[in-house]
């Protein structure tokens, strides 16, 4: 079987979860700045409106998108305790959005109300709950996770090199005294430190 046949239904049609993978295929391949409808016409061989037809606007391509990459997040075996559970979604939503080149800035430009996104929400606010939050906290917890990772996964994937000093040279003593003090907690290389951190100043807020 061919590639373009696999992506085709058993009437021989293209599907629209063959466009998504193509889509995702040009964004690994361009980055986001590079991804277009055109493109993924291009990468399927098709018409651009074969496409169109798919997905109706690059704004609707991008909202499927998403939700594909946070379909990658893997349910199985999720702590018991609600804290550790929310850490846990947070950790897997993090890694399922660096498997994607400009995963989190992909994520970030959209607003979609499908599957996949819809049952890592309805996941992260049920650990808050069980947690003794009430709905608000509940369902704004499960708000700050998500600005939160996203954030900082979309710093960490434009990254400069960990032995870019740019920063360094740039933090004076005299101007920045507080900066410079600091300087040494600031480089890129700690992402993984930064998430723990901030994953605990978000769940000390819980209730239990």
């Amino acid at each position: 079987m061919t590639k373009k046949q696999a992506r085709e239904d058993a009437a021989g049609r293209l599907t629209r979860a063959a466009v998504i993978e193509a889509a995702l295929e040009v964004l690994e391949e361009r980055g986001l700045e590079g991804l277009s409808t055109r493109a993924v016409a291009d990468r399927l061989g098709v018409r651009m409106n074969t496409v169109l037809w798919h997905v109706k606007t690059k704004a609707r391509m991008l909202e499927l998108m998403a939700d594909a990459v946070l379909g990658g997040i893997d349910y199985a075996e999720l702590p018991a305790a609600p804290r550790h559970r929310v850490r846990e979604l947070a950790g897997r939503y993090r890694r399922a959005l660096l498997a994607h080149r400009d995963g989190a800035a992909l994520v970030t430009g959209t607003y979609p109300a499908e599957p996949h996104t819809l049952r890592l929400a309805d996941r992260l606010v049920e650990a808050a709950l069980e947690a003794g939050a009430d709905e608000r906290q509940a369902a704004w917890t499960a708000w700050t996770v998500n600005y939160f990772v996203l954030g900082l996964v979309q710093e960490e994937q434009a990254a400069p090199d960990r032995y870019d000093d740019r920063l360094t040279r740039a933090v004076d003593a005299g101007a920045h005294p507080a900066l410079h003090r600091v300087a040494a907690h600031l480089g890129p290389g700690s992402f993984e430190d930064r998430f723990a951190f901030g994953l605990d100043a978000l769940l000390s807020r819980l209730p239990r």
